[in-house]
């Protein structure tokens, strides 16, 4: 490898060394496109998590991870006559200078209102050249995490007019929608895949209410889950400190740890 390149070429250079029938790695050989998402998705999330952390060491080395992930899909693509990593930067470049007139080019909004609308109909019009599904809701991602997709579809839709201008009915359907989970639950033989489509509709509604008061449903739930768990690993101290096993003790015993250690919470803000 040659050390006068720049770095991204020594890059391109390493991954297809990798896959080099003779001398490549045995790993990344047998790797296909569906075989490295995984990898790309916990690549993605181990990003977020190094910066949350503000660890930027980790941030940069993780930032190193999921730049392998695209230089991994450009050589697979150029291995399969499909594009190669020029390929890609290429049409982010153009992309980007495309949706961004008032920016690259002589183009002006009045605000930022006028921006968005551009950059939708830049994204409609790119759908509509490549004769893709025109949909509002066209292009959004089978993959994404369920809640995030679900805040995603109803800001769509809600940019259309199909949205409730108040907050009222949301909270109606939430409580609609809880009592639809109840009617399933209470059966005498419940029916397990409607009480989950019923606890579906719950979720989504949960998420449109977290719209409409502009919380993003997965960064709470994801606060919830960190608070949840900091707080059970307190009860868990708690409780080995006062010589017990947490299997041995009452779940009347474990709420009042809890309790405390909720207590000593709010005490401490």
């Amino acid at each position: 490898m040659s050390e006068n390149k720049a770095p991204i070429e020594q890059l391109v250079e390493i991954m297809s060394t990798l896959r080099d029938p003779q001398q490549g790695c045995p790993w990344d050989l047998k790797q296909t496109f569906a075989s490295i998402v995984p990898h790309t998705l916990e690549e993605a999330y181990e990003v977020a998590d190094a910066i949350e952390q503000q660890n930027w060491d980790d941030v940069r080395e993780e930032l190193g991870d999921l730049l392998f992930q695209v230089i991994f899909y450009s050589q697979l693509g150029k291995e399969q006559g499909l594009f190669d990593f020029d390929d890609v930067v290429r049409g982010i470049n153009e992309k980007l200078t495309r949706r961004h007139p008032h920016v690259f080019a002589n183009t002006e909004f009045a605000n930022e209102a006028e921006i968005n609308a551009n950059w939708e109909a830049e994204k409609a019009k790119e759908r509509s050249v490549k004769g893709e599904d025109s949909s509002v809701l066209a292009n959004i991602p089978q993959a994404m995490p369920a809640l995030i997709r679900a805040d995603k579809i109803q800001k769509r839709c809600a940019k259309h007019g199909f949205d409730w201008d108040t907050l009222g009915p949301v909270v109606d359907k939430v409580h609609e929608e809880i009592e639809e989970v109840m009617e399933e639950v209470i059966q005498v033989s419940p029916d397990q895949s409607k009480i989950e489509e019923e606890v579906g509709d719950l979720l989504f509604a949960v998420a449109n209410f977290s719209r409409h008061v502009q919380v993003k449903p997965e960064v709470a739930l994801k606060k919830a889950n960190q608070k949840f768990e900091r707080r059970f690993r307190e009860v868990e101290k708690t409780v080995l400190e006062r010589g017990k096993r947490i299997d041995d003790c009452s779940l009347e015993y474990l709420d009042a740890i809890w309790d405390e250690v909720k207590r000593s919470e709010l005490k401490t803000k």
